[in-house]
C-alpha cells in the first residue's frame, strides 16, 4: 500500500479513537489478532515460535511496545527482555530479539536507551544470541543509527540495525554503514512520515527498496531483505546468483501471519527464512499497523469481525 494512501492514513487516525481502541483491545483476539501476534504473554508465544522452528523456519521476537515514559517502565522492558533470552535458551529455540530503542528509553534520554540495550547484546552474545535493534519514526533515525555505531565500536558482532527504504536518506546511511559489514535488515517502512523526508509514492519505494538490497548484498555483511513481495524477492534470488553471493549471506524474513505458504515455499527451495513474531499486551498498535499495510489483511479482520 503507498504509504500516505487515504486508506493506510483513514486506518491509522482511527486507530488513535479511544472506542475503536477500547473494542478491539476487548475483542481483538478472537476476532483475528492472533493471526498476527503470537499471544500476549510469553507463555503463549513460545509454542507458536516452536510450532514455526519445527516447520524449518527461523524466528524472532519482539516484546510489543514503544515510547516509555519513565526509566522504571524502561528498566521493566529490560528486565522483560532479559527473561525472553533465557527463556529462548532454556527451550533450544532458533529465535533471536528485536527491539525498538524507545521501549528502552530513547524517547527520555538516548544514553539510557544505549546502557539498556548494551546490557541485552552483552546478554545475548552470553547465550550465543542476536540482538536487531529495530527503527522507528525518522526522527530517531539518528539516535537509533548512533547507538548502533556505538555497540559495534565496542566489540559487539551480535547486533544489527534497520533501514527503511521510504526514507529519502536511506541509501545514504547504507553506504556509510557499509564498511562495518552490517547485520542490516532492509524493510520498506511502517510509519506516517512528512513528504520532505520519505517518498510519497509506491513505485518509488519500490525502486529504493531494490537500490537498498543489492547495495546490501554487494557488500560484507549480511542482508536481511524483509519483503513479503514475490517479485523483489525473486530479484533479489537473481542478484545474489548473478554476483556469487553465497546463501550464508543473506536471508529473506517476513511477518507472522503474513503469506505464511510464500515462507514455506522459500523454505522448500532452501532458503533461509524468518518470521517476525510479536507478543505482548501492548499489541493494539502493532495491529493496525499490519491492518494499514496491506488490504488483504484488512480484509481478514474484517470477515472475522463480521463472523463475530
Amino acid at each position: 500500500m503507498n504509504p500516505r494512501s487515504p486508506l493506510r492514513a483513514a486506518i491509522l487516525a482511527a486507530a488513535e479513537s479511544a472506542r475503536l481502541q477500547r473494542f478491539v483491545t476487548k475483542h481483538g483476539f478472537r476476532l483475528g489478532a492472533s493471526r498476527f501476534v503470537a499471544g500476549q504473554s510469553l507463555d503463549e508465544a513460545v509454542p507458536v515460535l516452536a510450532r514455526l522452528n519445527a516447520q524449518g523456519l527461523q524466528t524472532n521476537t519482539t516484546l510489543l511496545g514503544e515510547g516509555v515514559r519513565s526509566e522504571a517502565e524502561a528498566r521493566t522492558a529490560v528486565d522483560a527482555y532479559h527473561e525472553v533470552l533465557e527463556r529462548i535458551h532454556f527451550e533450544g529455540l532458533r529465535t533471536n530479539v528485536a527491539l525498538k530503542l524507545t521501549n528502552l528509553g530513547l524517547s527520555i534520554d538516548e544514553e539510557l536507551a544505549h546502557r539498556n540495550v548494551a546490557e541485552l547484546v552483552e546478554h545475548a552474545a552470553r547465550l550465543g544470541n542476536f540482538i536487531r535493534i529495530d527503527m522507528e519514526e525518522s526522527i530517531y533515525v539518528d539516535a537509533t543509527l548512533r547507538t548502533y555505531r556505538r555497540l559495534r565500536e565496542a566489540g559487539h558482532d551480535n547486533v544489527g540495525t534497520v533501514l527503511q527504504a521510504y526514507l529519502f536518506r536511506s541509501e545514504a546511511d547504507l553506504d556509510s554503514l557499509l564498511p562495518l559489514a552490517p547485520n542490516m535488515r532492509i524493510v520498506k517502512g511502517a510509519y506516517l512520515e512528512p513528504a520532505d523526508v520519505a517518498y510519497p509514492d509506491k513505485s518509488d519505494v519500490d525502486a529504493a527498496y531494490v537500490r537498498l538490497v543489492e547495495a546490501s548484498l554487494s557488500g560484507e555483511g549480511f542482508t536481511a531483505v524483509a519483503t513479503h513481495d514475490e517479485r523483489m524477492i525473486e530479484q533479489a534470488i537473481a542478484f545474489a546468483r548473478g554476483r556469487g553471493v553465497p546463501p550464508e549471506r543473506f536471508q529473506f524474513q517476513m511477518l507472522y501471519g503474513v503469506r505464511p505458504r510464500l515462507q514455506l515455499d522459500l523454505v522448500s527451495r532452501g532458503y533461509d527464512v524468518l518470521v517476525a513474531t510479536p507478543f505482548g499486551p501492548e499489541w493494539y498498535r502493532y495491529l493496525m499497523r499490519r491492518l494499514a499495510e496491506r488490504p488483504a489483511n484488512l480484509l481478514f479482520f474484517l470477515r472475522n469481525l463480521v463472523r463475530g
